[in-house]
């Protein structure tokens, strides 16, 4: 459906802003897809944070990067602000360059780091998403399932296929409560 994302919070809880994937397509798409806002939130000490060239400002001058700290990146509106006639992925650079705000620290609760999903930050973010879209920890896939099962949230989830042989993973695919995507399980 076309508008499966229109008038929707999306929430990237497992995704840094400056490395993600979904993060660039959601941020790039956001006025196409009719989005009510973007939420994204890292983990402090991300073993990938800083390393992609969306935002090369997170490099040391000597090549190396940043020690990567937790954030949520909130976007509510993309604008033309290069002023090249279209909003894209270039407007939401210069947007996150120009206003600091969009950026917030994330410190955790004593429980957990900042950015962990599991952290009252990112559960709090969690309550204001529609839809929650990342590729998680596979680790901890079991309890970021039963999160989202909990808090009654649509998602779409990359993760190993062998999950779905998880005694907690199972029940909710034969009660129509998560779906498989369309990747062969023979392969």
């Amino acid at each position: 459906d076309p508008d499966t994302f229109r008038g929707k919070v999306v929430y990237c809880n497992c995704d840094d802003p400056f490395e993600s994937n979904f993060f660039k397509y959601f941020a790039a798409n956001f006025n196409t897809l009719g989005l009510k806002k973007l939420i994204t939130t890292s983990y402090d000490g991300s073993p990938i944070a800083g390393q992609g060239e969306l935002f090369p400002e997170y490099h040391e001058g000597n090549g190396k990067r940043q020690k990567p700290k937790a954030l949520a990146v909130i976007l509510d509106d993309v604008k033309d602000e290069d002023g090249d006639g279209a909003a894209n992925i270039d407007d939401v650079k210069l947007f996150l360059k120009r206003n600091k705000v969009a950026r917030i620290a994330l410190k955790g609760d004593g429980s957990y780091p900042g950015g962990d999903f599991r952290s009252a930050e990112c559960v709090a973010f969690l309550k204001d998403a529609d839809i929650v879209v990342t590729n998680p920890p596979f680790s901890l896939f079991r309890e970021y399932v039963a999160q989202l099962v909990e808090h009654g949230r649509k998602f779409l989830i990359i993760a190993n296929k062998n999950a779905i042989t998880y005694k907690e993973i199972f029940p909710l695919i034969k009660d129509n409560k998560l779906w498989m995507g369309v990747t062969p399980m023979g392969t």
